[in-house]
């Protein structure tokens, strides 16, 4: 029976109710339809298939029995995709924070013992009231400060990484796990000649086949159909073959149970001050995670990233997860970028990659366990493949080496330490090179152009063509901020005019282009009175910004400037300034580059 016609006020109510939910969830909820959901399902499915073999793998190095990394996958990921921003992050178990959790909590209980796992249980509460308190503090304006370099840096080392390890599992050569990347690459590379030959060509279908169909049916879910074609072999080559492939293996339940961890029984050395000593620290660490894979996708997508809801987003998904039984999560890189591969649209596709994992264990659990991993890693090997942006690199390279080298610096830091660290490491770098660039502001001496009739003002440094300096003033242009780190440049630069032979006594600071100063930039005005009015000098300004003369009110300078110090534009200033000068010198004087200077034609200059 075909469904009526709706009416213009059904549809009227439709868009009330996305408006409604748009505020709660994001602006995304207008977007969808019925092509956004498909593609949405479809992303979902691939996410749901690529986190089965990693949930369990990563609770086992987590230090907890498999069944908590499915989990982990399911309600942590459903509430942070909902309450967050990024339409593409998937979040759920990741490898760096099973490490890290371990690590933590290991001194403290034995790994797999009820103990633990309330320990981390309870972690996982404390980690998502400190996310959610960063997010209700509004301290998301941190992330403005990962520099694009350092984004461009992480993304080729996430690239790097997931390819090393995608090639590990794609050979099944019996490397370990855990040994670092540098040393899975070598052994990867020494192993090959004992590789297994049913594995890589598993993996080669698998990337052959979705990149294949990327190139011939952009619209159709090629990995999902690189992953089925792949499987399909794997089957083929055990069933008709023989072949030993490492698949999925069997699934335990990923339904999470309701469960709240409590303080008793934690053992008289564990306090709660020791826990959220750890919390905090395991906090900085997801988040560290969450936050580049976001920013790394939305610039990849043209979303706009509301970096506070994401904070509130994370939170909220490990109070969750602390109470239903999941683990520390964060945002996944090994399922996030392949879900944008994979053409998800919303944030749906995490709900729906949640959905299907169920759905999948509870009807087709037995079929599959028999994905082979190598497929898997054949899939991750195209993800890698397609984040490499030799263009981005290229262009860096001839935009600003400097920031080039950020970028190398972050990728060889995501290699070598922890992805959070690297990304702190990256940011830390561009901030070194912004503050040492800020620490020297431009100041340029100023003039005019002789082939100029206008004789507009030039620099002087840039123009061949310039007339002589007034030999008694100088004409400065500062551009950028006088703060604590530039006082003592700029001081210098101030001295070498003043210190230099018969050095013009007065001094001109147009100083529209000053953005800021702080205490320590206005104590370097301050000696630059005193210094010239000493050698019978004087010091104008030309046009400060409002900001810059509140500080110069309150801290008493333009009282000891006095009045008729301050321009509101050149001509007056200078004329201002002229009626200071030595008549003696200007009546000896060649130069005449003023308006003021010609006795005879004043109109012949400005």
């Amino acid at each position: 029976m075909p469904l009526p016609p709706a009416t213009p006020a059904s549809a009227s109510l439709r868009v009330q109710l996305a408006r409604h939910l748009g505020n709660w969830l994001g602006d995304w909820v207008g977007e969808v339809d019925a092509a956004s959901l498909r593609a949405d399902l479809l992303a979902g499915l691939l996410g749901a298939l690529l986190v089965l073999p990693q949930g369990i793998a990563f609770a086992t190095l987590a230090g907890l029995p498999p069944q908590y990394g499915l989990y982990s996958a399911v309600l942590p990921g459903i509430v942070a995709a909902l309450a967050g921003s990024s339409r593409h992050v998937m979040s759920g178990p990741t490898n760096a924070n099973s490490l890290a959790l371990m690590a933590m909590l290991a001194p403290l209980a034995a790994a797999g013992s009820a103990q633990y796992i309330e320990l981390a249980l309870l972690v996982t509460l404390m980690v998502g009231a400190i996310q959610l308190a960063l997010g209700a503090l509004r301290l998301g304006r941190l992330a403005d400060f990962i520099s694009p370099a350092a984004l461009l840096g992480f993304t080729g080392g996430a690239a790097v990484l997931i390819g090393i390890y995608a090639l590990r599992d794609a050979t099944e050569a019996g490397i370990p796990a855990g040994i670092g990347a540098a040393r899975t690459f070598g052994q990867t590379a020494l192993s090959l000649p004992q590789a297994h030959l049913g594995a890589l060509a598993v993996a080669a279908l698998a990337l052959a086949g979705a990149w294949g169909v990327r190139r011939l049916w952009p619209r159709a879910p090629h990995m999902l159909i690189g992953l089925v074609l792949a499987s399909a072999l794997g089957v083929w080559l055990q069933r008709y073959h023989g072949a030993e492939l490492q698949t999925v293996g069997a699934l335990p339940s990923p339904w999470p149970s309701w469960h709240v961890p409590g303080l008793g029984g934690l053992g008289d050395h564990v306090s709660i001050g020791l826990l959220f000593e750890k919390a905090l620290a395991l906090s900085v660490i997801a988040l560290g995670q969450s936050l580049s894979i976001a920013k790394l996708l939305a610039d990849r997508s043209g979303q706009r990233l509301d970096v506070n809801r994401e904070f509130v987003g994370q939170g909220l998904s490990n109070v969750a997860g602390g109470l239903f039984s999941c683990y520390l999560s964060c945002g996944s890189l090994n399922r996030s970028l392949p879900n944008l591969q994979a053409g998800a649209r919303t944030p749906l596709a995490a709900v729906a990659s949640s959905l299907w994992l169920l759905l999948l264990v509870a009807l087709m659990s037995d079929a599959l366990a028999l994905i082979p991993r190598a497929a898997i890693a054949g899939l991750l090997v195209l993800v890698a493949v397609s984040l490499v942006d030799v263009a981005a690199w290229r262009r860096l390279l001839h935009m600003d080496r400097s920031e080039f080298g950020v970028a190398v610096a972050t990728l060889v830091a995501v290699l070598t330490l922890r992805i959070e660290t690297a990304i702190l490491l990256g940011t830390g770098l561009s901030l070194i090179i912004y503050l040492y660039r800020s620490a020297r502001p431009a100041m340029r001496l100023m003039g005019f152009d002789r082939d100029d009739p206008a004789r507009r003002f030039v620099v002087r440094a840039d123009t061949s063509g310039a007339v002589p300096e007034c030999p008694q003033l100088h004409l400065l242009r500062m551009e950028g901020s006088i703060w604590f780190g530039a006082a003592a440049f700029v001081g210098e630069q101030l001295h070498a005019l003043r210190a230099a032979p018969d050095a013009q006594k007065y001094l001109l600071v147009m100083a529209k282009s000053m953005n800021f100063i702080d205490p320590a930039g206005a104590e370097v005005w301050e000696t630059e009175l005193r210094e010239r009015r000493s050698r019978g000098g004087d010091l104008h300004f030309h046009r400060p910004r409002p900001q810059v003369l509140a500080l110069w009110q309150r801290s008493g300078f333009l009282a000891r400037l006095g009045p008729g110090h301050i321009h509101p534009d050149k001509r007056s200033a200078i004329a201002a300034i002229y009626r200071q000068l030595d008549a003696k010198r200007c009546s000896t004087c060649t130069a005449r580059i003023f308006r003021e200077c010609q006795r005879d034609d004043p109109g012949a200059a400005i």
